[in-house]
């Protein structure tokens, strides 16, 4: 079921609509994740078996050295148990009472001379020996110098046991050494009885030193010997900031007959391990610095994590590039479709990689260039059309109104009012004058307003209600314009507006110059427009001409555009005036816009 789930979710992962690159990261930390979470389990449980090893054989070399240390104390104990009945030492307690004093010069030579035997037959363990006679008050040793019998030393140290220093030391200077003096009395160790023999041993550290500097040369530890309140003996290459800070360690711990510990000394791992020696009551201590033997495998477990990073790293890197030479350039040409979907041609794609991809981006403006230029062609001939069109049915149109114009010249001349027919006659001659000149595209702004006055003024005598209004500024006057773009718009204020009702006739025709914009606004007091039906003509206007679309409009929008650049445009609007508001915005030309906006600081 588990792995079911797992393969549902790596499903719903790949499956979704992530990116490539999502991907492709996400299937490299996918595949890192547990790849590093298995190694490093393997790494603990390879550095907790050589921990383990390592403990359990540092514990059974400190008990053998323990061992050896036993062995040699116990021989020497033996010896001390052997000697105390040799002959010559039983004579030597009596030695003044019977003796001749070349016997006693013989058995002298005799004890010293196996003292010695026996010191140099355990030349690793060196020892000292001497023996007391209670009774004639005398001492004999294997030592270079002469030994005297003080009974108050004899009582102070004889224990029964192993005791270092033998409360000398600080009188007579010497270095301490081990000790233990045997009675072969049949009493109590701790006494003497005035008759009988006391033998002392004595070892100096130096033969712990020995064994301590045999053990170093085959581990990796620094061993000590230690007991809490002396001086530590150390091997001779110790360490002596090291064991400081062991025997600090070591203070403060209450140590049983064996231990062994991890612990951190100055930011590093030791492992240390203690052996009580029962003879002594001290303790074999050895530190092992666990980093140094662990190193190597630390050093391959930093040196995998370091081949893994540099992988991810890789990966990571290749991963950036397939994003950016592969899914980038195909984002960036889906991107360019889509917006030539939407018909949006005048998108071109631009592109810093050079490869197929730069190929495919040259071939894909290249097309949008060549639909562009087509639509635009395929639009101009439209126009060209439309304006055909426009200009048949103006031609169609244009007779009817003469007609009735001439009608009401003929009414007005039978009323006998001459200034009827002559203005009338003017401006129809006016007005044909100028609709007739086609021979040039465009025309001035003032040209358009005189078209506008003939027209208005022909309509005013025809309908006695219409009444007009026309505040253009002086420097819009000289600008071009389409022709023919204002007498669509007044013609259908008269028409629709004015002609409508029978309480409206005023139009209003204002222009304006404002932050590089020319503009002028049509308004009439006529029934007007629903806020929706003024919606849905200016939404009109920017979408391919309808059939239900007013083509006078449309037409002169477009031409606007054409002319003047897409930031032109007629917007209908409800007037001031109650009725009908055009608004005809075009953009000026740069060089205009600052010419004007220096006339209007002249002017201020």
């Amino acid at each position: 079921m588990k792995s079911g789930r797992s393969i549902n979710i790596f499903k719903n992962i790949f499956g979704s609509k992530m990116s490539l690159f999502a991907k492709t990261n996400a299937l490299i930390i996918i595949f890192f994740i547990p790849v590093i979470i298995l190694f490093t389990y393997s790494n603990e449980v390879s550095s907790n078996v050589i921990v383990k090893e390592l403990k359990a054989s540092n514990m059974k070399q400190l008990s053998f050295l323990s061992s050896q240390i036993e062995s040699r104390i116990s021989q020497t104990m033996d010896f001390m148990t052997t000697f105390s009945r040799d002959p010559n030492v039983r004579k030597f307690n009596g030695i003044n009472l019977w003796d001749d004093r070349y016997d006693r010069m013989q058995t002298r030579y005799a004890i010293q001379e196996k003292m010695v035997l026996q010191s140099g037959v355990m030349n690793i363990w060196p020892v000292e020996f001497t023996v007391y006679s209670e009774l004639n008050k005398e001492g004999i040793s294997n030592k270079s110098t002469m030994v005297d019998y003080d009974e108050d030393y004899l009582k102070r140290n004889i224990t029964g046991k192993w005791i270092y220093g033998d409360g000398q030391e600080a009188e007579k200077n010497i270095k301490k050494a081990f000790h233990l003096f045997y009675s072969d009395s049949f009493s109590e160790q701790d006494a003497l009885d005035k008759t009988n023999l006391v033998i002392k041993s004595s070892f100096y550290p130096e033969n712990i030193q020995n064994i301590l500097d045999t053990y170093k040369e085959g581990g990796q530890g620094d061993p000590i010997f230690y007991l809490n309140g002396e001086a530590p003996i150390l091997n001779r290459s110790a360490d002596p900031e090291l064991i400081n800070k062991l025997v600090q360690f070591l203070d403060e711990k209450t140590l049983e007959n064996s231990m062994q510990e991890v612990v951190e000394l100055d930011e590093q791992q030791y492992l240390i391990s203690a052996v009580n020696s029962s003879s002594l009551g001290w303790f074999l201590v050895d530190i092992v610095p666990l980093d140094q033997i662990l190193g190597p495998i630390s050093f391959s477990r930093n040196l995998f994590y370091f081949a893994m990073g540099l992988i991810f790293i890789v990966g990571i890197s290749l991963s950036v590039l397939l994003y950016r030479n592969i899914q980038s350039p195909i984002r960036k040409l889906i991107h360019g479709l889509q917006r030539v979907q939407r018909g949006d041609f005048s998108v071109r794609i631009s592109s810093s990689v050079n490869n197929e991809f730069a190929f495919l981006f040259y071939r894909f403006n290249d097309m949008s260039q060549q639909i562009q230029e087509l639509i635009d062609n395929v639009l101009n001939e439209k126009l060209r059309a439309r304006e055909a069109t426009l200009r048949q049915l103006q031609a169609q149109i244009n007779p009817h109104f003469l007609y009735n114009c001439i009608g009401y010249m003929i009414n007005m001349a039978q009323l006998k009012d001459e200034e009827a027919v002559v203005s009338m006659g003017h401006n129809l001659s006016a007005y044909y004058r100028y609709m007739t000149r086609l021979e040039r595209p465009t025309a001035s702004l003032n040209e358009e307003v005189q078209l506008i006055i003939n027209y208005l003024d022909i309509q005013k005598l025809r309908n006695g209600r219409i009444h007009y209004h026309i505040d253009i500024p002086e420097e819009m006057l000289k600008g071009q314009i389409p022709r023919l773009m204002l007498q669509p718009i007044v013609e259908n204020a008269v028409i629709h507006g004015v002609g409508k009702t029978y309480s409206s006739g005023e139009i209003r025709i204002k222009g304006e110059i404002s932050e590089g914009f020319s503009k002028i606004y049509v308004d009439d007091d006529g029934p007007g427009m629903t806020d929706e039906q003024f919606m849905s003509l200016n939404r009109s206007m920017k979408q391919p001409l309808q059939d239900d679309t007013g083509y006078g409009f449309w037409n002169t929008n477009q031409r606007l555009i054409h002319q003047f650049g897409e930031n032109s445009q007629l917007i209908f609007s409800k007037s001031d005036i109650g009725g009908f508001r055009t608004e005809i915005t075009w953009e000026l030309p740069a060089t205009i816009d600052q010419d004007q906006q220096s006339h209007q600081k002249g002017e201020q």
